[in-house]
């Protein structure tokens, strides 16, 4: 059976609570995000493989899938399958969404490169066999690292509370405002993660009670969430910044974000988001200030995750 031309697209996503803390058995809230990252695939003769995104081109075929840095996630979900295509195909990639700011890029395009690839094969994706397959690849390809939390969002949207071990995903009825700010750089989220390591070796007690409390926070403030009172879970939050300084994961330009966010009349808590040491901060609720120093990302929770849809006659030529 020949490929199917088809779209496939997912969000990207924005850890709310319970980051470090959910490598280790505890919650975590995450929410996709209103930038999309979409992946067109169309077949080809022969066994050509090609790539293309807004960071660059590769070309490959399907018996070689030559290496390449740019594409991994890419790649390794078309060797998942590589066993079942018929024959080549081109990938356009594009995205709403900066690789630099994190976001949950990686997740959104491994996500995304699942779906259409299901879809080209005549599949309907399974939600939890993305999840699970896409959280596994990631693993791998960053050597180990990961608990999921971004690719549940890509694949089910809106805002969940997670557990990555045995993995569960529960959705928010209700979604709130968020704010988020970038703070400029990034540090890589397994570098973040070995520092954190570490210091656990010093402290150990100390660190598993962080990761409790941390966990317990989040327990409540879903809780919160789920009956509306959005003004508990903006105190959770503050609560939870609290344990992520504790963690050693706080620097002086993103407390500076994040008070300036508290200052402002319409945030009800904020804190990091993601791994920390650069990154995002994010705010509960949409801003009255509009002149930061900072970029500003203007997104807001996206109810859909991925999604499939065959390409139609006229859109199907590569």
């Amino acid at each position: 059976m020949p490929l199917i031309p088809v779209e496939a697209s997912a969000p990207g996503s924005l850890m709310l609570m319970g980051e470090h803390a959910v490598l280790r058995g505890q919650p975590a809230i995450v929410c996709a995000i209103s930038k999309r990252l979409t992946v067109t695939l169309r077949p080809l003769p022969g066994d050509a493989i090609r790539l293309h995104s807004a960071l660059g081109e590769h070309e490959t075929t399907l018996s070689e899938l030559a290496p390449d840095d740019t594409f991994r996630f890419v790649l390794a979900a078309i060797r998942r399958v590589r066993d079942r295509l018929p024959g080549g195909f081109s990938l356009d990639i594009r995205s709403r969404m900066s690789h630099q700011m994190g976001l949950g890029s990686s997740a959104a395009v491994t996500v995304a490169a699942f779906g259409a690839l299901a879809g080209a094969l005549g599949d309907e994706p399974d939600p939890a066999a993305v999840t699970a397959g896409a959280v596994e690849l990631i693993r791998k390809v960053q050597g180990g690292v990961g608990s999921g939390a971004d690719v549940a969002a890509s694949v089910h949207g809106g805002c969940l509370r997670y557990y990555a071990e045995p993995r569960e995903c529960v959705k928010l009825s209700a979604v709130p405002d968020l704010t988020v700010l970038f703070s400029g750089s990034k540090t890589p989220t397994p570098e973040v993660i070995a520092i954190v390591e570490e210091k656990r070796r010093r402290h150990p007690p100390i660190y598993d009670d962080i990761d409790a409390l941390i966990g317990r926070t989040v327990q409540e403030a879903f809780s919160a969430a789920a009956s509306g009172d959005w003004e508990t879970m903006g105190e959770l939050m503050d609560v939870n910044q609290g344990l992520m300084d504790a963690l050693g994961v706080n620097d002086a330009t993103l407390s500076r974000l994040v008070y300036a966010l508290r200052d402002d009349p319409r945030i009800l808590g904020a804190k990091i988001s993601g791994s920390g040491l650069g990154d995002c901060v994010v705010g509960l609720g949409r801003a009255m200030r509009t002149d930061w120093d900072v970029p500003s990302l203007g997104v807001q929770i996206d109810p859909e995750g991925l999604k499939v849809r065959p390409l139609p006659p006229g859109e199907d030529a590569p």
